[in-house]
């Protein structure tokens, strides 16, 4: 079986490979599902590592649904992907009621060739799995990052195993989300033939902030937030030519 770690971090990423993994998914912000690395990230990461890079391309966090503006985002970002060096993009878009967007995600598929592509785990959202498998499967996606449309890998076993039926091979079925040394025995006993996930540890603790930066209504994931043209301009026009 064939492991990868998903790699919010430079150190993460050494110690992937010092453990012995077969590949990385290099993201940013595990506590938001990851979003796309910096540049920084992503060239050092290259530089260092001998086993292959799938690169996370996900603009930002919350939903899947992206604007023209954002996919050309994505573009660029599977550009550079390419030219430096990754070995593989990790991404794709859905519409507002949860189905694959064929036409948005064929044209991340088409930038980021002949590098191999993986849907992640917005899969998990789509309302037919089976139908959701077949729209991947006729874009020559190569893998599906998936916890069976659970809260983890483990619960979702009898979705991933019917999805897994279902490819027969067309596509890999990777699980994926709260895989652990514990229970990966259970997927290697299914079968499946590759695996995900972060084998994250805590190593340091600084104890309570005296305020926090998390913001939980940025963290709903049901709900897209940004900056308001008329707020802003409410806030110009209060502040006038105001000298300081």
């Amino acid at each position: 079986m064939l492991l990868e770690i998903c790699a919010a971090n430079y150190q993460s990423a050494l110690n992937a490979e010092l453990g012995g993994a077969d590949r990385i998914e290099l993201c940013s912000e595990l506590g938001v599902g990851g979003i796309t690395p910096s540049y920084g990230l992503v060239s050092k990461v290259i530089e260092k590592l001998d086993i292959p890079v799938f690169v996370l391309i996900r603009p930002r966090s919350g939903s899947f649904v992206y604007s023209e503006e954002e996919l050309s985002i994505m573009k660029a970002d599977i550009e550079f992907c390419k030219e430096i060096g990754c070995s593989g993009i990790v991404s794709g878009v859905l519409k507002p009621n949860f189905e694959v967007d064929i036409e948005a995600t064929n044209q991340l598929v088409d930038i980021s060739n002949p590098l191999p592509f993986t849907f992640h785990r917005a899969f998990d959202l789509t309302p037919n799995s089976m139908e959701a498998l077949d729209k991947i499967i006729d874009l020559g996606i190569d893998r599906v990052l998936t916890s069976g449309q659970k809260t983890s890998a483990e619960l979702g076993m009898e979705i991933l195993t019917k999805l897994k039926n279902y490819a027969n091979k067309q596509v890999t079925i990777m699980p994926g989300g709260g895989v652990t040394l514990q229970n990966i025995g259970l997927f290697i006993e299914a079968g499946f033939r590759e695996i995900h996930c972060s084998a994250s540890n805590l190593v340091q603790e600084y104890g309570a902030p005296i305020i926090s930066f998390n913001s939980e209504k940025f963290l709903d994931e049901g709900k897209e937030f940004q900056s308001d043209i008329a707020i802003i301009k409410g806030l110009k026009n209060t502040i006038g030519n105001k000298k300081f």
